[in-house]
């Protein structure tokens, strides 16, 4: 039957032409998709990298420079719940009727406070409080006391605190202990009633560990110093000035990439930068800790090239643009290093 031959004929060729147009198409587009995934070779490699201390597994909220959404960390030294257990457990201290020290503990340690300086005058338990005005009077003087106590304090040590290098992100992703500014009370007035209060006033966001920070111009301007020293110090494999500007942990990511281009006889150089548009995305404060997370769109000339012969195996010379979101972090007496990059979607 020669009308199924010439079909079947009809549909080979059809095939054979569909086949050969799909051929084509994956061998155009497949080098294409190696240039672009090369060509994020800059600071980082493209990837999501560091630690936000507490907030690494939270996602950064949105902003005008990078209104979608942020990729998760695919390297980073904390754990899942490791950085997470004080933010966790923080609610519980610091809420009203928190059972290790809320609003309420914190009432009741004032009234025992009160009861022992009664005692000690003289005044019975309760004497001396002369009813509840009294006390509601008592309790917001000394909570003044505390308050000024505690800002004075942290004014002081933050003046004349030494300086140090940022801790290794493993050991420090989680705030450590807060150093207690109501010590110099403790002698007087007994740590009833100071430690009663400080948990009271913690209950109101007085004291809180992820307390707000304000990001100053001159902050701003570090940033930005630091998103082309940080590309300049990559382009040159200058690992000794990235211990300078980036955590321990960053810089370990580093290393692990220039390594990877050594093995593979290639530099990456990124050369041009230069800030389009940034906004502050969060900062927060944990422990001695400071973190400022930036959203980030710079121009940049990101090429690969071969150490041999400097001709170009990824990249171009032609400038691009890029947006990522680059997490600071800063300890008392220190300057602002780089914490995390991470990629938009």
């Amino acid at each position: 039957m020669p009308g199924i031959w010439e079909t079947h004929m009809t549909f080979s060729l059809r095939s054979r032409k569909l086949f050969n147009t799909i051929a084509v198409v994956l061998a155009l587009a497949l080098p294409t998709a190696l240039t672009i995934s090369s060509a994020d070779a800059r600071a980082g490699g493209g990837m999501s990298s560091g630690s936000r201390g507490t907030r690494s597994y939270s996602a950064p909220p949105s902003t005008t420079t990078a209104p979608g959404s942020t990729s998760q960390f695919n390297r980073t030294y904390t754990q899942p719940g490791a950085g997470m257990n004080s933010a966790a457990s923080a609610p519980a201290r610091g809420g009203m009727f928190g059972r290790a020290g809320g609003f309420m503990g914190g009432l009741a340690a004032g009234f025992l406070g009160a009861g022992l300086l009664g005692m000690l005058f003289g005044g019975g338990l309760f004497g001396g409080l002369g009813g509840l005005s009294s006390i509601l009077g008592l309790i917001i003087q000394i909570a003044l006391v505390v308050l000024v106590v505690r800002l004075a304090m942290s004014w002081w040590q933050r003046r004349h605190a030494p300086r140090a290098a940022y801790a290794n992100a493993d050991t420090g992703a989680a705030p450590g202990p807060q150093t207690n500014h109501r010590s110099g009370l403790a002698g007087g007035l007994g740590g009833g009633l100071s430690g009663g209060l400080g948990g009271g006033l913690g209950g109101f966001g007085f004291g809180a560990n992820n307390a707000p920070l304000e990001i100053k111009p001159d902050d701003y301007e570090a940033f930005e110093r630091l998103l082309g020293d940080v590309q300049t110090a990559w382009s040159n494999e200058d690992v000794a000035k990235l211990h300078t500007l980036a955590t321990p942990e960053m810089v370990s990511y580093f290393e692990q990439d220039l390594a990877q281009n050594r093995a593979r006889n290639v530099v990456n150089k990124v050369t041009n930068v230069k800030l389009l548009q940034g906004d502050l995305a969060e900062a927060w404060r944990e422990g001695e800790t400071e973190y400022a997370t930036v959203a980030l769109r710079f121009a940049l000339t990101d090429k690969t090239v071969d150490r041999n012969t400097g001709a170009v195996v990824a990249g171009s010379e032609q400038p691009g643009e890029a947006t990522e979101i680059w997490t600071f972090a800063r300890r008392p007496g220190s300057g602002w290093e780089l914490s995390a990059i991470q990629q938009t979607n």
